[in-house]
Order: structure tokens, then C-alpha cells, then sequence
């Protein structure tokens, strides 16, 4: 079954082809990073007018690298939630025409649950249940996965998302945007005890996190040397920050793994392209007897390869949509 799809939940624009939930057909996306880079952040309106730009041009091409005709497609899918509303609606609205024009089912697709299925993608051998750690610039979430439709939330940030803070950090130390890479590059020449930063927790639910805290913490070590007239070590605040989130999300993810009694854990979301957080994830759930499985650093943002792939999921569960499909700018994964 090849499944035409679409992501536009914020700045990036996809369009890709997989046959079956497993095999790559065709992904291809375009960054919209140095356009927002001006702004320090996405702009949701310059975000949705470039979408509607490239909409046309990206599916052709996809369908050509998957050397397929329009009547070969079988069904068109899209990420309908949560995301940018007016970004999302440009998505939505495209999938909904070339479903029309298609003849074909209409598949929604929640981006979280997309996020997940980017490792069904690069590992043919997985398949729920297991646990999974997502962490992006919007979302931070611990899931347990039941099966590839059945999903429950064990745990989540309750302010800001950890990619959220990679970013503001990133720009608080003089990286340029998006600062996640940049701030891992930085990280790489310094000590992780250059400073100490806390760990705060996320209330209650012991598998909760929190990030504003640490994010605060961050700004007052650039303050006060600025006003103690102090060199600021920014390497070694960029690894002492990187540590720090990352000892936040493996201690979490393996406690949510031994809570939900899973051996296989699951990391994905752009956070998950972080080098120290994938060796630190890996290297903790070696300990506790667990397997890791993640996606390549391609598949770890967003793309549309990912909701192409859990289009199939959710089609073989009868999961469809009408033209009255809309888009949410939040959503629960589990609905």
C-alpha cells in the first residue's frame, strides 16, 4: 500500500511516499530554518505562507523519487494535530484536495504518534509494546506504546519542552538558530561539571519533568559573571546544561520503562538526534537490561516518511477521514 503524505505542523515542509508503514519510497522536506533564523524563532504566518509556496513542487518531487504515478498512490495521510493551526490548516487542506482528486481514503495522523513510527522506519525488526521518551521543541512525552494505534502518557514536561530550552539556551550563549546543533557542537569542547545546575522535577507524577527551572539557572550563571565582570565558560555551560537535561530524561525514561514493565524503549523527536543523550539513553537502559531503539539524525525532526508510516497503522484500523477533516493545534496522543 503506498501512502502519499504530508507534514506542516511548524517550519518544515514534507511530502513523502512509504509503502506498507515500512519501506522509504520517497522524503522530502524543506527547512524553512533560515528564513525564521532572522527572527530568532518560527513566525507562524511566514511559516504557513511558505508552506503554501512549496506544497505543489514538494509532491511532485517526491512522486518522481518514488517513481510512482498519481494512480498508483492508495491513500493520502497528513499531520492534522497538534501543531501551528494555521500551518497545520495549509497540510489538512492540501491532503483533503489531493484525496478528492485522488479518489482515495484520507488518513489523519497525530505528529507525536509520527514521531514514533520514524523508528519503524529504520528498525524492521520493531514492534510494540514498548516504552518511548519523544522529545522535541514542543513536546516531551513518556509513553507507553501498547500496540502501533493504543498509546499511553506516563509522564511529561509541565512547562517547557526540552528542545525549547536547547533553543533559548542556545540563544542566551550567542548560537545562531535553530540551537540545538549548535549548542551540542559547543558542548563537545566542555566539561559537564563546569557548573552546577539542578535537576528540577515535574511535580507529583515522579515521572514528570521540568525545564524552565533549569533554563533560569542558565541565565543567572551568564548574569552574574557578567556582573561579577567573570569569564564565562561557554563550552562547559553548553555541557553542563546538555548533561544536565539529559540525566533528566534517562532517569525518567528508565524508570517509565520498569514502571510499564517494558524491555524495548523507543527515543524520537528532533531532541533524540542529540549525540549525548543517545549514547547516555543507551548506555543506562544497557544497564537496566533494556534495548534502545532510535532513529538515524534524518528522521529524527520532522518529515512526512514518519506519518507516511503510521498512516498504514492507523488505515488498518479503519482510522480514516472526510472532507471535514480540520486541524488542532493540541491533541492528546492517546485519542
Amino acid at each position: 500500500m503506498n501512502i502519499l503524505a504530508f507534514e506542516t505542523s511548524c517550519d518544515e515542509t514534507a511530502a513523502a511516499v512509504v509503502a506498507d508503514g515500512r519501506a522509504l519510497r520517497a522524503n522530502v522536506v524543506l527547512s524553512q530554518a533560515d528564513m525564521h533564523a532572522l527572527y530568532g524563532g518560527v513566525v507562524p504566518e511566514i511559516a504557513s505562507r511558505r508552506h503554501i509556496e512549496v506544497m505543489v513542487p514538494l509532491t511532485e518531487q517526491a512522486l518522481r523519487e518514488a517513481g510512482l504515478t498519481r494512480p498508483e498512490i492508495d491513500a493520502v495521510a497528513v499531520t492534522c494535530a497538534p501543531g501551528l493551526i494555521g500551518a497545520l490548516l495549509v497540510g489538512v487542506n492540501f491532503a483533503k484536495g489531493a484525496a478528492l482528486a485522488l479518489q482515495k481514503p484520507l488518513i489523519p495522523v497525530h505528529h507525536i504518534r509520527g514521531h514514533l513510527a520514524a523508528n519503524y522506519l529504520a528498525h524492521p525488526d520493531l514492534a510494540p509494546p514498548f516504552a518511548a521518551l519523544v522529545a522535541s521543541g514542543g513536546h516531551t512525552l513518556l509513553l507507553d506504546v501498547r500496540s502501533y494505534t493504543d498509546i499511553g502518557v506516563l509522564g511529561s514536561t509541565c512547562d517547557d519542552a526540552a528542545g525549547e530550552a536547547f533553543d533559548k539556551v542556545a540563544r542566551v550563549l550567542g548560537l545562531p538558530y535553530p540551537g540545538g546543533a549548535a549548542l551540542e557542537a559547543l558542548a563537545e569542547s566542555g566539561r559537564g561539571d563546569a557548573y552546577r545546575l539542578p535537576r528540577p522535577k515535574g511535580g507529583d507524577n515522579p515521572l514528570d519533568m521540568s525545564f524552565s527551572g533549569l533554563k533560569t539557572a542558565v541565565l543567572n550563571v551568564i548574569n552574574q559573571a557578567a556582573q561579577k565582570n567573570e569569564t564565562l565558560d561557554r563550552a562547559g555551560l553548553a555541557a553542563s546544561f546538555t548533561r544536565a537535561v539529559a540525566e533528566i530524561l534517562v532517569g525518567r525514561t528508565v524508570r517509565a520503562a520498569e514502571i510499564a514493565g517494558r524491555r524495548t524503549v523507543v527515543l524520537a523527536g528532533g531532541v533524540a538526534a542529540n549525540g549525548h543523550l543517545r549514547a547516555a539513553l543507551r548506555e543506562a537502559l544497557a544497564a537496566a537490561g533494556r534495548t534502545l531503539y532510535v532513529p538515524p539524525p534524518a528522521l529524527c525532526g520532522d518529515n512526512a516518511a514518519m506519518i507516511a508510516a503510521q498512516a498504514f497503522y492507523e488505515w488498518r484500523e479503519g482510522r480514516t477521514a472526510g472532507m471535514d477533516l480540520n486541524g488542532r493545534a493540541n491533541a492528546s496522543v492517546s485519542g
